[in-house]
């Protein structure tokens, strides 16, 4: 329901694409990781649109920037049919050269102020925080959102110890940027991660890695919406009654 909203008000140049673009409607944020066998990226990205990511982040460090270029194109095509945003991770000068939505980069990176001074203001620039200096740093410098991670351990960041719950809470009270939760993160967490103050949960392995892509994406969002539908709930019954 959420694709096809978002399709037709790009269409119509209406205001879902600025609030998508803003992260005011994303939910769930999804990172590739290098297909099964048998799969390609196309198909991947395919299915996760369809299972209702709402961003997908192409994170592949083994491709050369011609094939990086030439795949970006693809999934861009992709997302631009499905409302989804675009992510490439850490290749500014790919993304500029394919046109994509935007760029995700990391502490080890080119700085998010050199980065934009590159995109310009309609691309969206993401940063990998993990403490709140580094979060407020990344809003000082021009960031449209940050993430908040490795929440739990993760193989995909091996040297990062998981910061846990309690910086992402903080996060949620300090950071006025959005705030993207990140590592380890899957079906049996997710809930955790909202209830937590996450707005927009990433994943990995839980939608890229599953044999079924677009229901592990289902299933995800879905959860990720009655996380936030249930808290939303228990902050109301915990306001005092007039």
């Amino acid at each position: 329901m959420f694709c096809q909203r978002h399709r037709w008000r790009r269409v119509q140049g209406g205001s879902l694409k600025k609030r998508l673009f803003d992260f005011s409607d994303v939910h769930l944020y999804v990172v590739t990781q290098p297909p099964r066998s048998g799969q390609s990226y196309t198909a991947m990205v395919q299915a996760a649109c369809a299972g209702g990511a709402d961003v997908v982040q192409l994170r592949d460090k083994t491709l050369s920037a011609r094939e990086l270029f030439r795949l970006a194109k693809d999934l861009q095509a992709i997302c631009d049919r499905t409302g989804t945003i675009f992510i490439l991770n850490d290749r500014v000068d790919v993304a500029l050269a394919a046109d994509v939505d935007g760029v995700h980069v990391g502490q080890e990176d080119l700085p998010v102020r050199v980065v934009r001074e590159m995109l310009g203001h309609k691309k969206r620039i993401g940063c990998s925080t993990h403490s709140t200096a580094q979060a407020l740093a990344a809003v000082g410098d021009g960031a449209d959102y940050v993430s908040c991670g490795p929440l739990f351990a993760t193989p995909t960041k091996p040297d990062y110890a998981p910061v846990g719950l309690a910086l992402l809470k903080e996060y949620s009270q300090l950071i006025r940027i959005p705030v993207v939760a990140i590592g380890g993160i899957d079906a049996t967490n997710a809930a955790q991660a909202v209830a937590a103050g996450a707005d927009r949960v990433a994943v990995v392995r839980a939608v890229s890695g599953a044999a079924d892509v677009e229901g592990a994406a289902r299933e995800l969002k879905d959860l990720i919406l009655r996380a936030k539908e249930s808290r939303k709930a228990t902050a109301v019954a915990g306001r005092p009654k007039p």
